[in-house]
């Protein structure tokens, strides 16, 4: 009972210390607000790499915070969720204002776990640059190259990557950039630190791992942390000569020899793609210090150009959890990634029309619906009429809130370029565009749609009795609207849930009990397949529906080209793989994205989403089909709405038509991590459960062979730092009293219904020094053999 009460004392006094730093640093307030000095910005990257640490230290760095939390304890800001403090792990994106300097970062923390990949997919949607974090142990992973890609996806104008952990054993500085380039994430990483790992350079002989200082090649100074995580910044001499008697590293220090060629090297590469800064270096004397004495001021506006129109790509490098490198970090951060006025927008001033993107939606037993929005254009102020373009709907704003975390502060406005929270819509969903109501002129520019990952994994749920059943629909269909990558069906009177994992799928079960206090069961994990195009072919004279309208009969015409996709074809996201397209040939909006639900092609839309949702043969969702609508013809007395029903009656019997096609399994990536000793058991496993082994490797660079079909990016040009600036890198691992064991990672390709159990049984094949991580690799057609076991598991055969 007592150490209870001291735990909400301190609770308390944490709570009343940070409220107190909001209030006079003036967080909470939209005065004197300048877009130029704004940074929407994420941070993201594989699973533990760190971005809730580094988080949790960019908070602590600008005062937000008095004390770090930590992730191990459960106590860290942006991790509020009693499930992500369980875990450890970040489940949804955090969004948080923090001033820095002149500036002012709108954070968002995001998950690192492919489970969770909407809530990045929406974060990346709205941000200008995004910080990435690569683990300085294991290089680029699975996941870093799918955040990197829905950067990509979403044209995130800015990156920096910053590389974490190198106070940890077999940390290489060298290695992970080398990583960037072998996984063609950028073919101009340009390192602007030099990581210290210590100031004694016995330390460096001896193999230590850690990291005590910085370089900053391009302001020429030198960082120093101590274990209080305080900082002392140096400028480093001028004149090549006084380096080593500078007093700042030992004359003996092996880094001193090596500062001049890293300057050297990092202008030379810059001046590549500035002619500015190409003139400058060229009017210098040829003398050892003549690049040392190149101000910051002239390099910056050049490097910031560089950094927007993705020339190079800045690497910085640090250990979140000391905070060693945060400070440099948030200072570049500042002066290089895009404010909003440096991506495309409106011109604006005071009468500029308000148009936001909704980019997140969720659900607070107190505050009800929140709404997320990023503004694009114009001022929204509290209590004013919205119009939602996508839906076609009225909506009323509540309260504006700018939201730190797990805490709100209410605001009277949210102004061009801000992120925050509106309450008080009842109809917006992720992705929908919001206008005022008289601009008119903006009612067609829906912005851009935010795309779910297609699920691969379902559970059925069952409510525990007749009654639950309605509180069950209702809950499924709010958690659907927070999260969209869910999605939920009924099928042959059984209500399933899919999601992008196990994970996911257990997330959504404890959302379900806790959040919205249902009573259910929870089915067996099964793996979500689909089916593809028949062999036939296409029947003629077969695009009529006969219905009746007020008693008389009517027919109604829609007419489908339809056809398999080719093997070089990209299916869309937004239809599940599948091509739907208009009458004009161009991408047909998915009919949650339509500007207007009655207007016939969104009708029509909704009726082929209703029929590519599940097959007549199998009842599974159908995938890589091309459908173009030719024609639609219906009566004038007849509402639109009645080609929904007509086009799913027609598509439906099309589909029948084509014949049983075939089953498409989803497919996973694995890399496994083991002992050399293990290495043959973990191959004879995977292969054994119709896995296909694609390479092996022996360090954080190698690259997964089928998945980068592509060479490496040349290294020509590029400063790739010596090997000992990190003196614990090393693919071997050594546990006291015992021989080097070597580390080998396989690379395969397996099909995910059976690794659904790999964690036991890796634990089991290695003695449980196997390690593991997975990334989506989409959809594969199986064999005649695996197509029948298929059938059979979901009861069709």
């Amino acid at each position: 009972m007592l150490a209870s009460l001291r735990q909400t004392i301190r609770h308390y006094a944490t709570y009343s210390k940070r409220t107190t730093i909001l209030v006079q640093r003036g967080y909470a307030t939209t005065a004197d607000h300048d877009p130029s000095k704004f940074r929407n910005m994420a941070v993201v990257a594989h699973i533990d790499s760190g971005k809730t640490t580094l988080t949790e230290s960019i908070l602590l760095k600008s005062s937000y915070l008095s004390s770090a939390g930590s992730v191990d304890t459960g106590s860290t800001t942006t991790d509020f969720l009693p499930a992500e403090r369980e875990r450890g792990i970040t489940i949804q994106s955090a969004s948080i204002p923090v001033k820095w300097r002149d500036w002012t970062f709108n954070l968002i923390d995001t998950p690192g776990h492919a489970d969770f990949g909407m809530e990045v997919e929406s974060a990346s949607r709205v941000v200008d640059g995004a910080v990435v974090l690569i683990d300085s142990v294991e290089g680029v992973e699975a996941q870093t190259k799918g955040v990197w890609r829905q950067l990509d996806r979403y044209d995130v104008p800015s990156r920096v990557v910053f590389l974490n952990k190198l106070d940890r054993p077999g940390a290489s500085f060298r290695n992970s950039i080398r990583s960037l380039l072998s996984h063609r994430l950028h073919p101009k990483p340009i390192a602007f630190t030099l990581p210290i790992a210590s100031f004694d350079p016995s330390n460096y002989k001896t193999a230590e791992p850690g990291i005590e200082g910085l370089v900053d090649l391009v302001k020429w100074e030198v960082w120093k942390w101590n274990d209080e995580r305080e900082s002392v910044r140096t400028p480093l001499p001028r004149e090549a000569y006084e380096l080593a008697g500078c007093g700042i590293l030992p004359a003996s220090h092996p880094l001193l020899a090596h500062l001049v060629a890293a300057r050297t090297e990092l202008l030379e590469s810059l001046s590549m793609f500035s002619e500015q800064l190409m003139e400058s270096l060229l009017s210098l004397p040829s003398s050892p210090s003549a690049y040392l004495t190149v101000d910051a001021t002239g390099i910056l506006p050049e490097v910031r150009a560089m950094t927007l129109r993705k020339e190079i790509l800045p690497v910085f490098c640090g250990s979140a959890i000391k905070g060693i490198g945060t400070d440099i970090l948030l200072d570049y951060v500042g002066e290089l990634l895009a404010s909003p006025v440096d991506v495309p927008h409106d011109k604006q001033s005071p009468k500029s029309p308000v148009r936001l993107l909704a980019w997140k939606v969720g659900w607070d037993k107190r505050k009800g619906w929140m709404t997320f929005v990023r503004v694009y254009s114009g001022t929204l102020r509290r209590q004013s009429a919205i119009f939602n373009v996508t839906r076609n709907q009225k909506e009323k704003v509540s309260k504006l809130l700018l939201l730190y975390a797990s805490e709100a502060e209410e605001v009277d406005e949210l102004p061009f370029g801000a992120v925050g929270v509106v309450l008080g819509l009842k109809y917006t969903r992720t992705g929908d565009t919001l206008v005022y109501p008289m601009s008119k002129e903006l009612e067609t520019a829906v912005s851009r749609d935010i795309t779910p990952p297609q699920a691969v994994m379902s559970a059925s749920i069952i409510p525990q009795s007749h009654a639950d059943l309605e509180p069950v629909q209702e809950a499924l269909h709010a958690l659907s609207r927070t999260d969209p990558s869910v999605r939920v069906e009924t099928q042959e009177g059984q209500l399933l849930v899919h999601g992008l994992g196990a994970l996911h799928l257990e997330i959504i079960e404890g959302r379900l009990r806790d959040e919205w206090n249902v009573s259910f069961e929870a089915g067996k994990r099964r793996v979500s397949y689909r089916e593809g195009l028949g062999p036939g072919i296409q029947e003629e004279n077969a695009d009529s529906w006969p219905t009746e309208i007020g008693g008389r009969p009517v027919k109604i015409i829609v007419s489908f080209k339809i056809r398999k996709l080719e093997s070089s074809e990209n299916g869309d996201p937004l239809w599940d793989d599948n091509v739907v397209l208009g009458k004009n040939g161009k991408s047909l909006p998915p009919p949650q994205s339509a500007a207007r639900q009655d207007d016939p092609m969104a009708c029509i839309a909704r009726g082929v989403s209703d029929a590519l949702s599940n097959s007549p043969h199998t009842s599974l969702p159908l995938s890589h089909l091309h459908i173009q609508i030719t024609n639609y013809r219906y009566p004038e007395e007849a509402p639109a709405s009645t080609l929904a029903g007509a086009s799913a009656f027609i598509l439906r019997n099309h589909i029948r038509g084509f014949g049983p096609g075939p089953i498409l399994e989803p497919y996973i990536r694995v890399k496994v991590t083991v002992n050399e000793d293990s290495l043959g058991k973990i191959v004879k496993d995977l292969t054994e459960n119709g896995g296909e082994i694609q390479d092996l490797g022996a360090d954080a660079t190698a690259l997964s062979a089928g998945e980068d079909e592509l060479d490496p990016y040349p290294d020509d040009g590029i400063y790739t730092p010596p090997e000992w600036l990190s003196p614990s890198s090393s693919s071997f691992t050594q546990s006291e009293g015992s021989p080097a064991r070597l580390k080998r990672s396989i690379y395969a390709l397996a099909p995910l219904s059976r690794m659904l159990d790999y964690s036991s049984r890796l634990r089991a094949l290695s003695g449980g020094h196997g390690l593991f991580e997975m990334a989506n690799a989409g959809f594969r057609e199986v064999s005649e053999l695996r197509r029948l076991e298929i059938l059979k598991e979901i009861g069709r055969a």
